[in-house]
């Protein structure tokens, strides 16, 4: 069953940060069907799903340049290229924009 990320969090990150609510990988099945084991499982996931973005980061020329990503965009990031946190209970991991690897789609 898949966890409400609709839920309104109490943070903001600033600058050109994203926090990300990490994929559940509980019952995780490959996109091919195949069950993934609980070896695996016990990894700190790649991805997730995006649940709040900073306003971007301010350029050389004192202009805020817009973020890549938004709210909902499921994304693949650099695997120690965060910080943990624990909001309301919850595990959130908190990003930069340049530990993003990309959007899945």
């Amino acid at each position: 069953m898949k966890k409400d990320t609709k839920k309104k969090i109490k943070f903001q990150p600033l600058g050109d940060r994203i926090l990300i609510k990490p994929q559940d990988m509980e019952d995780k099945k490959s996109p091919g069907g195949i069950i993934i084991p609980d070896t695996a499982q016990k990894e700190k996931p790649e991805h997730g799903t995006v649940v709040a973005v900073g306003p971007g980061k301010v350029g050389d020329d004192n202009e805020r340049i817009a973020m890549s990503v938004k709210v909902g965009d499921t994304v693949m990031f650099s695997k120690y290229g965060y910080d943990e946190l624990k909001i309301d209970g919850e595990e959130y991991y908190i990003v930069s924009e340049s530990n993003i690897l990309g959007v899945i789609k």
